[in-house]
């Protein structure tokens, strides 16, 4: 634990603390996630994750590894992106609990879809079908292409995604008009 703080830059948390309660632990890895996705080098990313994933509260090392994923996604491009996440996964077989495991990939695999819709591919409806509601929605939120928003409005999971497709495609059928 010590390691990895000082290795972040965070000198204010207490490791004995931080070892003791999964809560200051917790925190601590926040404030780690946010240190290493604002760096510019990824190098130390896999042993970051790693040390991470070794707490005995899975919980919390999977929030905090979804975290580091979500933020690797918003400030790499997509070509970094995808060489960082491969070099991931093997890390995350530490974890014991198959469902953390599987939550993780699910999330890079989500991620990597999103990169693919944005590099204009059109999903087929049994494609979208294979990422999360919660990428769905993503897309619904975030997508400019009218095919993709299309797609959302007829074949999304949830009432909740087909209309925020349906609202965004009509409206960007307002505007181009």
């Amino acid at each position: 634990m010590a390691e990895l703080l000082a290795g972040a830059g965070i000198l204010d948390v207490d490791v004995e603390d931080a070892v003791a309660d999964e809560h200051v632990r917790s925190s601590a890895y926040r404030r780690v996630v946010s240190a290493t996705a604002s760096s510019v080098s990824r190098d130390r990313d896999r042993a970051i994750v790693a040390t991470i994933l070794r707490d005995p509260n899975e919980m919390g090392s999977k929030t905090a590894v979804v975290a580091l994923v979500d933020r690797i996604m918003k400030v790499t491009g997509p070509a970094e992106f995808r060489q960082w996440s491969a070099e991931l996964l093997p890390e995350i077989d530490q974890l014991k609990t198959e469902g953390y495991r599987e939550f993780i990939r699910r999330r890079i695999h989500d991620w990597l879809f999103y990169l693919s819709i944005e590099e204009g591919h059109v999903p087929a409806p049994a494609e979208l079908a294979q990422v999360t509601d919660w990428m769905q929605r993503v897309l619904a939120q975030e997508s400019t292409s009218p095919a993709v928003l299309a797609l959302l409005a007829e074949s999304g999971n949830r009432k909740k995604t087909r209309n925020i497709a349906k609202n965004r495609a009509a409206s960007r059928t307002l505007r181009t008009r």
